[in-house]
């Protein structure tokens, strides 16, 4: 799916969106930064490339937003709309062929895969940060190059993945809320089996949904794919205590799960099929806005996710990363376009419009007023407050985020989940696997 935008085509595009509901007035706060000069070249055209949107808004309101930049500096911009699946490949095919997009907005860590094919974003980044009351947590992890100040993406949001559960389910199996240690979690999805309203987690090859939960169930038993040295870590005791833990669990699901990918839980849940699971806001919303599942919507509740051995729910965020490739002929015009596109006026509608499916990177935006509209709602906003992240709690390196997108904690877990492997089999294939990444550095 892609769109040009150009001056002519702005009066169409404009009529459709007048169409579009009116956002919420923010108080966004922010502060004396002077912005960099990046004066933009003579005869430039863009070609960006991002995923697809869940939510409709997103793509409505992004379009809009760069037909404004567009029009500003009389250039054109087209952006293609691809496949989550997709985006690790076609980011691949760029930074190998030195062709193709000018910027991708990514997933996560993308950016240090391919740091030696990009140029540096640092002069955007930190007046954003001086603006806009400093970068969150998570979006300094996947925005710097390890061990330094210099960023190489410059991320847009973060898709956090709580607990999505029906409350009339988890009452009837004898609890109020969701247990926050292992036996009682356990003892809730035996009991949800037993009703006949099961739980369920994607353990396909999901680029959200696989990921979180795989990340969820060791980092909750204290275990990691990579040690705070760099060295791979995922052999280790507290791994192996997961699976265990999961030979447990793993019964209790809807069948199908090693199958799914991120749509696959909504479509059971909206189904009356699933009964807990982990979402972004987007299945809420579709739920609440649709007649037939409005009842689903209004006994759906969110929160986070156990968290176990750990000190804090061990949850990342999806994180939307945006990079500007060395062979584009329009740096300057690049970087401007990303930072227009991360102004009050373009990313707060943003913002709103996706309902809290994408949470900022910016300190600022906590104040959007997207966060008070539903009070289901609030619990996204601090997703890029997390301490985890892909890779976790190692420097994110080329290694890490290679071994993240070849799904390796995805398929250990699938393994043990399908019987295919014992947890001491899985942790050692694992293993293998994640430090054939690590000696490519």
């Amino acid at each position: 799916m892609s769109f040009n935008i150009t001056r002519r085509g702005l009066a169409s595009l404009g009529a459709g969106l007048a169409a579009a509901p009116a956002f919420a007035q923010s108080n966004i706060p922010t502060g004396n930064a002077t912005a960099p000069r990046l004066p933009i070249e003579s005869g430039a055209s863009l070609r960006m490339l991002r995923p697809v949107r869940f939510v409709q808004p997103d793509e409505e309101v992004f379009r809009a937003n760069v037909a404004r930049f567009a029009q500003q500096h009389n250039i054109q911009v087209r952006v293609d709309f691809v496949g989550w699946e997709d985006i690790n490949q076609q980011t691949a095919v760029t930074a190998n062929s030195g062709a193709g997009p000018d910027l991708i907005i990514g997933f996560s860590d993308a950016p240090h895969v391919y740091q030696d094919k990009l140029i540096e974003l640092t002069d955007v980044a930190e007046y954003l940060g001086q603006k806009y009351g400093g970068w969150k947590r998570l979006a300094q992890r996947y925005g710097k190059r390890h061990g330094t100040n210099n960023w190489i993406g410059l991320p847009f949001g973060a898709s956090g993945g709580p607990m999505v559960w029906r409350q009339s389910a988890v009452r009837e199996a004898g609890f109020q809320s969701i247990p926050d240690d292992h036996a009682n979690y356990l003892r809730l999805c035996q009991e949800l089996k037993r009703l006949n309203k099961p739980a369920g987690f994607a353990l396909g090859n999901a680029v959200g949904d696989g990921n979180s939960f795989a990340n969820w169930l060791v980092w909750s038993f204290g275990g990691k794919l990579v040690n705070e040295d760099g060295s791979v870590g995922i052999n280790s005791r507290e791994t192996i205590n997961a699976l265990n833990y999961l030979r447990e669990l793993y019964p209790t699901f809807i069948p199908g799960t090693i199958a799914w990918n991120d749509i696959s839980n909504n479509r059971a849940y909206a189904s009356n099929e699933l009964f807990m699971t982990t979402n972004g806001v987007s299945l809420y919303f579709a739920l609440k806005n649709d007649p037939a599942t409005r009842a689903i919507a209004d006994d759906t509740q969110h929160s986070m996710l156990p968290k176990g051995l750990a000190s804090s729910p061990p949850m990342g965020g999806l994180t939307l990363n945006a990079m500007v490739f060395r062979h584009s002929r329009f740096p300057n015009a690049s970087k401007a376009l990303l930072a227009f596109l991360m102004e009050v006026e373009q990313y707060d509608p943003w913002l709103q419009a996706n309902l809290g499916y994408w949470a900022q990177p910016l300190n600022a935006y906590n104040d959007s007023a997207v966060w008070k509209s539903d009070p289901k709602v609030e619990i996204f906003r601090d997703t890029m407050d997390t301490e985890f992240y892909n890779g976790y709690s190692g420097p994110i390196t080329e290694g890490t985020a290679a071994a993240n997108a070849d799904y390796v904690m995805v398929q250990m877990c699938a393994s043990v989940a399908s019987g295919q492997a014992t947890p001491e089999q899985a942790v050692r294939e694992a293993e293998r696997r994640a430090q054939r990444f690590f000696r490519r550095r």
